[in-house]
């Protein structure tokens, strides 16, 4: 039997993930909406933010089955943060490789923070919390591998449209 930190711990981790995934939409949404020039990534983005609206009400069920609610300070602080991330890098020329590269790294922060809620779920002896949590993990790891297998392509195209005076490489 996990002691009562343990179990705070995971309730605790669980409220973040929720917040994580409000950042993720957050983040996500301002990118996909200046992505004009870049339609396969757009595309790609659109998809993953539908995931992660399913990933919050996956973790919000993890929060209900164990009696608790989300947190509502951690929910608004992880928004402020996504938006004031995709703010500045509106005024980054070079935005659409930044945001990839930000995209990439957010990825794997989000498979580490996973990784470790089913250590703990597993811990407390929340079974279904570590089985929402790998399902969860799973898109997280595609949408990296995905980044990772078009970033090259993306720069190119990126580096393509700035050398070319007709073109905004920008967006």
């Amino acid at each position: 039997m996990a002691t009562s930190e343990a179990y705070e711990n995971y309730i605790d981790w669980v409220r973040d993930a929720h917040a994580m995934e409000q950042q993720a939409e957050t983040m996500l949404s301002k990118m996909a909406d200046r992505l004009e020039h870049y339609p396969v990534l757009q595309q790609r983005i659109k998809q993953h933010i539908t995931e992660t609206q399913g990933q919050q009400r996956l973790v919000e069920g993890v929060l209900n089955n164990l009696d608790t609610s989300r947190s509502v300070l951690k929910d608004t602080a992880g928004k402020m943060s996504a938006m004031g991330q995709a703010f500045g890098g509106m005024f980054a020329s070079d935005e659409v490789i930044k945001g990839g590269i930000s995209g990439y790294v957010f990825q794997h922060f989000e498979i580490a923070s996973y990784s470790s809620l089913i250590a703990a779920a597993e811990h407390v002896g929340d079974l279904e919390g570590a089985r929402v949590f790998r399902e969860i993990k799973i898109q997280e790891e595609e949408m990296a591998q995905w980044l990772a297998e078009h970033m090259p392509e993306l720069t190119k195209q990126f580096l393509s449209r700035e050398e070319d005076p007709d073109a905004e490489a920008k967006r």
